[in-house]
């Protein structure tokens, strides 16, 4: 590495981040990148660890070449150092704001020391090869008179579309909604990551030669048989949006959402939107139930909306603060994480299970009640008794997780036409000869994202969208 005994002279630095009194009065972001002496610093940490774990199967989805920009960061070539990021990455400036960073946690510093912050230095790299104008659209050279369609505008469906443009292949994304993004830009808050950054890729993508159609209901406006009779391939990419539900007594009362009704509709707002009817937690006790990314997003949203108290409720038990042998690194441990969203103000209470809410006479909601748990499994709860507790709730958001693809009319057309379901829900599509190929039963149609792994991190999104992406490219190729 650049300076071999980096990871022995200097301690990690984070990024710099506003003050929570300050940061939740508005929804614009509030971490910075390094500026260029603090990068070039960070980076030396990275050590010349012989095998680099973070870019492994166990750190990276994507396989990201970290110790490679990290050097170039550290001997100043940064343009060097964005041409490897984007070797392996689609969108570095998506994951370098939104990944949980597991590469950080099977970094070997981390085994004596802080690890790397890779996260960090990722998202710089990127924010200065847009400040000097080096990301540039890369059009193919020739196109294949090749079509394919692309169900879905979010992470998988946007790098699946990239890399398959770039191969001269002619690529139409149909997305239901009426901007393109999928949940990065209704499910993520903006106070994570402003939607001008996906519009600033999109233009990219257009330029590339990616067309879009937004306001399409695959199923509903257009059939599946007619994408197949239009295309030469479609890949469907439509996430894993359904809910999973809490079926308690009480949960049809007024005031109580599930979480993405809710994020969704504030982002629209907060894009300038009119909403009738909006969601506003200002002034009310506010109860979020699960204890994810979604719920997290949930308790910095009400915060900014001046709710007067906000308590997670978690089913878990309260991680250990450090890493257990259960998981020894260089695995991605359960461990005491505080998002900053948490960091802005929420009550935490650890092994409590929803068992009810209660309503007043106009049938709104007015306080959650259960009891303390012991977690086997997911399957597995076992009630502690003498522990029930009632919490005053005037607003909640169930925040417990996906279960699958949004049911809609494209779901029975898929199982009409011989596409394979499991038992979540997901679509099957792992066919291929020698391994994981993303193809379904029928010819022609394949599938990646959280519509096939189920619920994950937007890291695994990009990297499946890239791989079903080539998947797709040797099978247009073989019809040349």
């Amino acid at each position: 590495m650049g300076k071999i005994t980096g990871f022995m002279e200097y301690k990690r630095n984070d990024i710099p981040r506003e003050p929570v009194e300050k940061r939740i009065q508005h929804y614009k972001e509030f971490e910075k990148s390094y500026d260029d002496t603090t990068a070039r610093i960070q980076a030396a940490r990275c050590m010349d660890c012989g095998i680099p774990f973070c870019q492994g199967d166990t750190g990276c989805p994507v396989d990201n070449l970290i110790p490679e920009w990290n050097d170039l960061v550290y001997h100043n070539h940064w343009k060097e150092a964005l041409n490897r990021l984007h070797q392996t990455n689609n969108f570095p400036e998506f994951t370098g704001m939104l990944c949980p960073a597991p590469c950080e946690y099977a970094c070997t510093l981390g085994l004596i020391d802080a690890p790397v912050s890779i996260k960090n230095i990722e998202r710089t790299i990127i924010d200065r090869g847009f400040e000097e104008g080096w990301v540039e659209p890369l059009p193919p050279e020739f196109l294949t008179n090749k079509k394919v369609a692309i169900v879905g505008s979010g992470p998988a469906g946007l790098s699946a579309a990239q890399q398959l443009a770039r191969k001269g292949h002619t690529v139409l994304v149909f997305e239901r909604e009426d901007k393109i993004g999928g949940l990065l830009r209704y499910g993520i808050p903006d106070f994570k990551m402003e939607k001008w950054r996906i519009d600033r890729r999109l233009e990219q993508l257009k330029l590339e030669g990616v067309k879009f159609k937004t306001n399409v209901n695959v199923g509903v406006d257009i059939t599946i048989k007619e994408l197949q009779k239009e295309f030469d391939a479609i890949i469907l990419a439509m996430g894993a949006e359904e809910p999973r539900k809490l079926n308690v007594p009480g949960v049809e009362l007024k005031g109580i959402y599930y979480a993405m009704d809710y994020l969704i509709q504030v982002n629209r707002i907060v894009a300038g939107e009119k909403i009738k009817n909006p969601i506003d937690a200002r002034g009310k006790n506010v109860v979020v139930i699960g204890g994810g990314d979604t719920a997290s997003d949930c308790i910095g949203t009400a915060n900014r909306q001046g709710a007067k108290s906000v308590i997670q409720l978690d089913y878990n038990p309260m991680p250990p603060i450090e890493r257990s042998k259960e998981e020894p690194w260089p695995l991605y441990p359960r461990i005491l994480r505080t998002s900053t969203s948490q960091e802005e103000g929420v009550i935490r209470k650890w092994s409590t299970q929803t068992k009810g809410f209660r309503g007043n006479q106009d049938n709104h909601v007015v306080a959650v009640y259960g009891n303390e748990v012991i977690k086997k499994s997911r399957k597995e709860i076992i009630d502690i008794p003498n522990t029930e507790f009632e919490i005053p709730a005037d607003l909640v958001f169930i925040a417990i997780g996906f279960s699958g693809p949004k049911q809609s009319p494209i779901i029975e057309q898929l199982k009409e036409i011989g596409v394979e379901f499991d038992e979540n829900g997901n679509i099957k599509a792992s066919f291929g000869i020698g391994g994981d190929h993303f193809k379904t039963r029928v010819d022609g149609i394949f599938a990646c994202g959280d519509v096939r792994r189920g619920q994950s991190l937007i890291v695994w999104a990009i990297s499946e969208g890239r791989k079903c992406a080539d998947v797709v490219d040797q099978y247009l190729i073989k019809k040349l």
